[in-house]
């Protein structure tokens, strides 16, 4: 029975590693759109294959011992691991810590771009609000310029869903609030991200960015986007009975198609 076990986990464990290995699991990813997505790919392809390795050979490891000593009585002689259990602790410990350092480290460069480096000066800065369960937009008007949030002031019923006093603040007059986002292709983009209440999450898989919500900081964000089209953004933390409706969409436009939704929107203010 026990070399039946042993068997069994051999054969599973290699079922498991042959989509690693022939590669098949990455097709089903999203195309990419952005100019940093090829280096969230190519580390996504390196954690796979290392952690694959890791967990083939623990795997063959573990069917090896079962294989070998599953039959022990109490009349067999014992074997014991030079340095006991504790060296094994210790030798684990260090392989694995290894391997996640290796991992951080060489992911830097994946994401160093969009979090240790600022956004360009002339990034176009679009405010993002997530609360349940919907995201909203704010852009700038021709000032440039946003004006500024009063929380008191938030009604979803007359649809000042970021509390601005067009009355009183001149900076927010201009200001254009949409349910969907759009942004020019080529143009890097800066979100300004906050929550109105919980824990949200803003995910374009085929951006390759995902970034938290966490209520009270001012979270910042920036991406090139590289091919026109509508794409979804959703939210991945569950935050409540709607979060499987808290979605919206964003349209990556030529510039012209770009500058005449802006046109559209200011409009509808």
């Amino acid at each position: 029975m026990a070399k039946f076990f042993a068997v069994t986990i051999f054969v599973i464990a290699i079922a498991s590693a042959y989509p690693i290995i022939a590669n098949s699991w990455f097709t089903a990813a999203p195309q990419d759109i952005s100019t940093h997505g090829y280096l969230i790919d190519h580390q996504m392809k390196d954690t796979m294959i290392e952690a694959g390795v890791a967990f083939l050979a623990s795997q063959i490891l573990l069917a090896w011992f079962i294989w070998s000593f599953g039959n022990h009585t109490t009349k067999d002689k014992l074997g014991y691991f030079p340095g006991g259990a504790k060296a094994m602790v210790i030798a684990g410990f260090l392989l694995v810590g290894t391997e996640v350092l290796a991992l951080g480290v060489f992911g830097t460069k994946a994401w160093a771009s969009v979090y240790f480096q600022p956004p360009a000066a002339d990034a176009l800065p679009i405010q993002v609000q997530a609360g349940q369960f919907a995201f909203y937009f704010r852009y700038p008007g021709p000032d440039g310029k946003f004006g500024p949030l009063h929380p008191e002031l938030i009604n979803e019923g007359n649809q000042n869903y970021f509390g601005l006093d067009t009355t009183n603040d001149a900076a927010s007059k201009d200001d254009i609030v949409a349910a969907e986002m759009a942004i020019p292709v080529n143009k890097e983009i800066h979100l300004l991200m906050h929550s109105k209440d919980l824990g949200h999450s803003f995910f374009v898989p085929e951006l390759r960015v995902q970034q938290d919500f966490v209520p009270g900081l001012d979270l910042s964000l920036h991406f090139t986007a590289t091919k026109v089209g509508k794409y979804e953004i959703v939210c991945t933390q569950l935050c409540g009975l709607g979060h499987y409706n808290m979605k919206a969409y964003l349209e990556v436009m030529s510039q012209s198609d770009y500058d005449n939704w802006l046109k559209q929107q200011a409009a509808l203010q």
